[in-house]
């Protein structure tokens, strides 16, 4: 079974294909699978900022509704 990767253990994997990437010392199927690898992590990390952002904002739109019940 396969472990999901924390947050920051994704944003690393992803600055390490960049960094393979801009090596040029790839062949072109190596590119393309990298570049397959880039955008699942980069697409990975958007759904995952965009929770952390709606959690964020319930809980600060909670404080606001007590702050606004005093």
């Amino acid at each position: 079974m396969e472990q999901e990767m924390k947050f920051e253990e994704k944003i690393a994997a992803l600055e390490a294909v960049v960094k393979k990437m801009e090596s040029g010392k790839l062949g072109i199927d190596e590119m393309i699978e990298s570049f397959e690898k880039g955008r699942k992590l980069a697409d990975d990390c958007q759904k995952e900022l965009e929770s952390i952002r709606l959690k964020i904002e319930k809980v600060a739109g909670s404080g606001t509704e007590a702050m606004e019940g005093e």
